[in-house]
């Protein structure tokens, strides 16, 4: 997948105004709950109208150039990817035409055809999101673990313990999930070569009345590829309610001990506010990456 990126060379202008943006939006991400935390514990609590109207304002504005910065971003990605992949269909097509027979006859014509626009469509999606989450989820991550150590560093012992367990959630169950998905590329190969035996040798097929059994072979591949399909998205169906349950908790835990601290007067509601929304940058980062 690597030697394949210096096909991006042509488009690293567009990639580098990628990567600002991302950065430029993870980095307003990351200043909105301070604002926040102020803006309660300074302007709130002690009704200081001004103060709140300023930082309100502030965070309009911060807000409103995250957004920009979101949408101009996913834009120029877009644009960069589908270069990127039309750029590779190219390069794979002018490839196989200088093959000879016997590369031709090692790889298959159906393997080569899924190669041409199955495979580069799914490189093509995996370029757009990496340059979405190439940035962002590592400032996100470490930038949240600054801003909530910072908030309260007794309250980020939570983060100690919910952190780690949602790594290994999502490590065990991407573990599982990747085999069956290597697994369903060839089955899409074994699809495209029923199915181009059968449009190519149609007459031969309907001569020899061959038709019910070239059906019931593909409907057995049809149907071999529906199960895996169907198994991978299942489990990867899990992922997100596991997630969600354990960030669920995590916020609940953040606000029981965060409720303790600030009845003993060690922390601020506007600190335990930002913290919170830090604790779920962080694990929301995790599951980005």
């Amino acid at each position: 997948m690597l030697r394949l990126f210096r096909f991006l060379q042509p488009y690293s202008i567009q990639v580098a105004c990628v990567l600002t943006l991302v950065l430029l939006q993870s980095l307003s991400e990351l200043y909105l709950p301070t604002l926040m935390s102020r803006l309660v514990d300074v302007g709130i609590v002690n009704g200081d109208i001004p103060y709140i109207m300023r930082t309100g304002g502030l965070m309009l504005l911060v807000a409103g150039c995250c957004a920009c910065c979101a949408i101009s971003s996913v834009y120029f990605a877009a644009r960069t990817a589908s270069a990127f992949g039309k750029t590779l269909r190219s390069k794979i097509f002018s490839h196989v035409e200088n093959f000879s027979l016997q590369e031709f006859d090692r790889f298959g014509a159906p393997s080569l055809i899924t190669r041409t626009t199955n495979d580069v469509t799914q490189v093509q999606m995996l370029t757009l999101v990496m340059l979405r989450t190439f940035v962002s989820a590592p400032v996100m991550c470490v930038g949240g673990v600054f801003m909530a150590v910072s908030m309260d560093s007794t309250l980020s012992l939570v983060l100690v313990v919910a952190v780690p367990l949602l790594a290994v959630l999502i490590f065990i169950i991407g573990g599982k999930a990747l085999p069956l998905f290597k697994a369903m590329q060839g089955k899409i190969d074994r699809i495209n070569l029923i199915l181009r035996e059968n449009l190519s040798g149609v007459r031969v097929i309907r001569a020899f009345n061959r038709t019910g059994y070239e059906r019931d072979r593909f409907n057995e591949a049809n149907l071999d590829l529906t199960a895996t399909a169907v198994r991978v998205h299942r489990m990867m169906a899990t992922l997100m309610p596991v997630l969600m349950l354990v960030m669920n908790l995590t916020a609940v835990a953040i606000i029981w001990f965060g409720g303790i601290r600030i009845d003993a007067g060690h922390m601020q509601v506007g600190a335990l506010m930002a913290f919170l929304q830090y604790a779920m940058q962080i694990m929301f980062s995790l599951l980005m990456a």
